[in-house]
């Protein structure tokens, strides 16, 4: 069984490398980051929703992991989840590949096409075609971390002829975990990614996780060229986050566990993922 905690990172929360050695220390995994670039206000996406403190003063994940990438040798640093659609796609492709290099190939790209309306367009992405922008940008930024010379042209994204370095470590790229709820970010990942990291919306995981096994075999993943890895995350509600990578057999996802806190009694919740 593995371990790992996933946090917003703030100017009030544990420091990245405090609880990236701590968790390092006890034998943890991963250490997962989230992202939101800002919150408007007012808002009208979940208006009647109050959101925690946190979703407004959240750091950059890039940052906050690479914090943590320095201060660790075996643990390994993911969003949880990178907004890429409010992203530029080069400079994404950038990020990745050089925390990649930085960590000694630890990273794991956990992507999302978001829920933030208002957000989302302040970024100038259109919020009707975010998903198609999302699926774009990947092929590109995986066309920039394999290719010598990259070019990519769809709808959305479209650039000629490139160079640009570092390549990443991991070959041929980091793992991108697709997140969102199922059946839809389930498709996706096993569409473009290498994981998928459900949301509570998700809901049963006894009821969802046989029917993604089903999508998975469907789509030509099925063992062993790819395993399932199941995840669990525990922030204020409980979120599964599952994977497909290499492996004959999967188990049940596990309960989330205790906190960890740094010398001024600042925690972060930790859960746990199961292969």
């Amino acid at each position: 069984m593995e371990f790992g905690a996933s946090i917003f990172f703030t100017d009030y929360s544990i420091t990245p490398a405090a609880l990236a050695v701590a968790m390092e220390e006890r034998g943890f995994d991963s250490v997962w980051a989230a992202e939101h670039s800002h919150i408007p206000v007012p808002r009208r996406t979940r208006a009647d929703s109050e959101l925690g403190k946190r979703y407004y003063d959240v750091m950059d994940p890039f940052v906050t992991l690479t914090a943590a990438a320095c201060a660790t040798k075996r643990l390994k640093l993911a969003t949880g989840i990178c907004l890429v659609i409010q992203r530029d796609t080069i400079q994404t492709a950038k990020l990745v590949a050089s925390l990649d290099q930085v960590s000694g190939g630890r990273f794991l790209f956990g992507i999302g096409g978001g829920w933030n309306q208002e957000e989302i367009e302040n970024h100038g992405t259109v919020f009707a075609t975010r998903m198609q922008k999302m699926r774009e940008q990947i092929e590109a930024m995986k066309a920039v971390w394999t290719e010598t010379k990259p070019e990519y042209h769809g709808d959305l994204i479209d650039f000629g002829t490139i160079m640009t370095w570092p390549k990443p470590v991991q070959k041929p790229h980091p793992p991108v975990i697709l997140g969102g709820a199922f059946p839809w970010a389930a498709r996706r990942a096993i569409r473009y990614g290498n994981g998928w990291y459900p949301n509570a919306a998700s809901g049963n995981p006894e009821e969802y996780l046989p029917a993604f096994r089903k999508m998975v075999q469907e789509g030509g993943l099925h063992p062993p060229a790819a395993r399932l890895r199941e995840f669990t995350a525990r922030r204020r509600q409980h979120e599964a986050q599952c994977g497909f990578f290499a492996s004959r057999r999967c188990s049940r996802h596990s309960a989330g566990l205790g906190t960890l806190a740094d010398g001024r009694g600042r925690a972060a919740h930790a859960g746990s993922h199961r292969r």
